[in-house]
């Protein structure tokens, strides 16, 4: 392989690594090495698809379907590199980068799914497949295999393969553009604050941190900016409602601006082009398409689910808004509650009925103790020992590596965190991985995991300090890890989340039930400067309000499972405005006062960038598959071994080997349904 770029010398993305786990070299890349890696990179896999196809051979499992899942190691590993990092630590150069890279991918993708005669090889064993000794894992592959060549166009005739490919190489610029705007965006926008008296009801935490982003800006007085650390806590305590009002508007316009980072256009384009693709397949929508593969199986399907919820909460949300609004109104507001009332007015109302507010719970959940907390649950669980190793490098100074080991001392996973916001990481929480699990020539090669948050940074006085939410936050994304960490699978393809859409948030959603349970919080919750435990009453303050307006926040992911899916169940190209759109789409759950200029469709980049296409309804399917599973561990006990050991060996450790509900039903013995779900939220009449 060619190592060398004449202007910048040795290219480390080219070379083996040589580091603790092979893991990424961060320091030595800088952004002149991902072009030519890149495009060496792909010229070497290629030359690994050509020797399948050249093959004398008959067409055998071993020499084809297996051999096609160990091609492009090199490129994998460049590109999980490059896309992780412009995600969390990206700047101009790298996101120009992006968009030239992301066309050669889908180019080099088409190359190998609309290749005759790779596809006749991959045919001929798909036809022996009955025939064939495969493991349950093997079949998977086999059929993966075949389903990927299909779904990407390799029965297609000569002209509609030119379309495919012209479709694609749109499809993967877009979705770049779409991002890249949302950070602009995201960016752009700062409120600066001189007068104390503007910061009324902001606790001091708060204060704290916009006085350090000022500071760090070069700037007088504090900074409030759309980064979530900054604009939630804002919008829940700022008595000034006018200046809710501006921060509100300022974040629900993001892509909706009419300027030149507008997202309008290309959300159409996006439509119109994945629409167009799905009729070249034969489906009728790209719901229809893309459900293909999922648990869901059909739109109908996910449509009746959303509806079933939707019917079963609506009376309750309707009723926590009607008691937000004359809680409002016994203060003395008077009106209407807006958009930028709601979180304001909510926590009050929270506070008044059960004595709780976020503040009261932050200085038991310091992110270091909180971290602990974390570990020993998947210690308590699963037998993991998590060592922080500094020797491994990170991308950024706030990253923080680690080493995680079984209950025998062997190595399972290299672990990396990265909590705190920055210009150049976009916002949400989210995991990933560097590299994923999987056996080559009897080597267990184990997994890169990382978990990306945008938590409180600390404070020159103050340590970082989590919210309730956070704290589930944390539990969500370290479920996700704890997915791709335990992986036992023999392929990367079929290891780690690479699951089934609506199946990958069992993991996340079921280990943050573990957030309100006292047996785990006592474990770690000490207050930050006394080392005081977290009270007793604080606890049972918190799963009072477990279900506090549990209705409102159902009916709010609904609207937007059912947003995503009126936008991808069409079979006529969208002639309304996204804003006409978006309004009917909405309107079954809509509960607030529509506000001008603000679209949530512009900055939804969970189904125009993320992959959440026709797809969002999976955290609310996941939901009920979590809180099924999770009445296990409420009947065996919260820390029960058998009950972990049966979740890990059976949903954990398989990953995408088998069918999703076959390993559910290994795990739990039956079918979930939305029962458990709705008795844990409180919606059940």
């Amino acid at each position: 392989m060619e190592t060398k770029d004449t202007a910048i010398g040795l290219n480390p993305l080219l070379e083996p690594f040589n580091t603790l786990h092979d893991t990424a070299p961060f320091t030595k890349i800088k952004n002149d090495h991902y072009l030519p890696a890149f495009k060496e990179a792909i010229g070497l896999a290629k030359a690994e698809i050509q020797d399948i196809i050249d093959n004398p051979a008959a067409a055998t499992f071993e020499n084809t379907i297996e051999a096609m899942e160990h091609t492009g190691e090199r490129l994998n590993i460049i590109r999980g590199v490059f896309f992780n990092l412009n995600s969390a630590e990206t700047n101009a150069e790298m996101q120009k980068i992006a968009q030239e890279v992301a066309p050669m991918l889908s180019e080099f993708g088409n190359d190998i799914s609309l290749n005759e005669d790779l596809f006749a090889r991959v045919k001929a064993v798909y036809a022996q497949k009955d025939e064939l000794k495969l493991s349950v894992e093997q079949q998977t592959l086999l059929d993966n295999s075949y389903q990927s060549f299909v779904r990407n166009g390799a029965n297609l005739n000569a002209e509609d393969k030119e379309k495919y490919r012209r479709i694609t190489g749109e499809l993967s610029k877009l979705g770049l553009q779409f991002s890249q705007n949302i950070l602009a965006e995201t960016n752009a926008f700062e409120m600066q604050l001189t007068d104390e008296a503007e910061l009324s009801g902001l606790p001091g935490f708060v204060r704290e941190a916009a006085a350090l982003t000022a500071k760090q800006k070069e700037k007088e007085g504090w900074i409030f900016t759309l980064q979530h650390p900054s604009f939630l806590p804002f919008m829940k305590y700022a008595d000034r409602r006018d200046l809710r009002e501006k921060l509100f508007r300022a974040s629900s316009c993001k892509g909706n601006q009419d300027n030149e980072y507008d997202n309008k256009e290309i959300i159409k384009k996006i439509l119109d082009l994945k629409l167009e693709k799905a009729r070249l397949l034969g489906f009728n929508s790209h719901a229809e398409f893309k459900l293909k593969r999922r648990m869901a199986e059909t739109p109908e399907k996910v449509v009746t689910f959303l509806d079933e919820l939707h019917q079963a909460s609506k009376s309750f949300a309707q009723a926590d808004l009607a008691e937000v609004q004359q809680f409002a109104s016994e203060l003395g507001f008077e009106g209407t509650i807006e958009r930028w009332d709601w979180a304001y007015y909510s926590e009050k109302l929270k506070n008044a009925r059960y004595g709780f507010n976020e503040e009261e719970v932050k200085p038991y959940f310091k992110l270091e103790n909180v971290t602990q907390g974390v570990f020993g649950l998947a210690s308590q669980l699963y037998q993991l020992d998590f060592k922080e190793n500094p020797t491994i490098e990170v991308y950024h100074p706030d990253v923080k590596a680690y080493e995680v080991f079984n209950a025998k001392g062997e190595f399972i996973a290299v672990f990396y965190m990265d909590f705190f916001p920055r210009e150049g990481k976009r916002s949400g929480a989210w995991m990933t991985d560097y590299r994923s699990q999987y056996l080559l020539n009897g080597e267990n090669k184990r997994p890169h995991i990382s978990i990306v948050c945008n938590f409180t940074k600390p404070t020159e006085t103050k340590p970082s300090l989590l919210t309730f939410d956070k704290l589930t936050t944390y539990l969500h994304e370290f479920g996700h890890a704890l997915h791709g960490m335990l992986s036992q699978c023999r392929y990367a393809s079929t290891s780690g989340t690479s699951v089934y859409w609506d199946f990958v948030e069992l993991p996340s959603q079921m280990h943050e039930n573990w957030a309100y349970e006292k047996e785990w919080l006592d474990q770690f919750a000490v207050h930050y400067e006394t080392g005081e435990k977290l009270p007793e009453e604080l606890i049972q303050k918190i799963i009072s309000a477990k279900n506090f307006q549990s209705g409102y926040f159902q009916e709010r992911q609904l609207s937007f499972g059912m947003l995503d899916m009126a936008y991808y169940t069409r079979d006529e190209a969208l002639t309304e405005s996204i804003p006409e759109f978006e309004a009917k789409a909405m309107q079954p759950t809509q509960l607030l006062k529509p506000v001008e200029g603000s679209l949530m469709s512009t900055a939804f980049s969970h189904i125009f960038a993320g992959g959440y296409d026709a797809g969002y309804y999976s955290y609310k399917w996941a939901e009920v598959l979590d809180a099924d599973a999770y009445s296990v561990f409420q009947q065996n006990g919260i820390f029960d071994r058998a009950t972990a050991d049966s979740f890990r060996k059976n949903i954990l450790e398989k990953g995408g080997s088998e069918h999703p509900m076959k390993l559910y039903k290994r795990f739990r013995g039956q079918e979930p349904t939305i029962d458990a779900l709705l008795e844990r939220s409180g919606l059940k009449k």
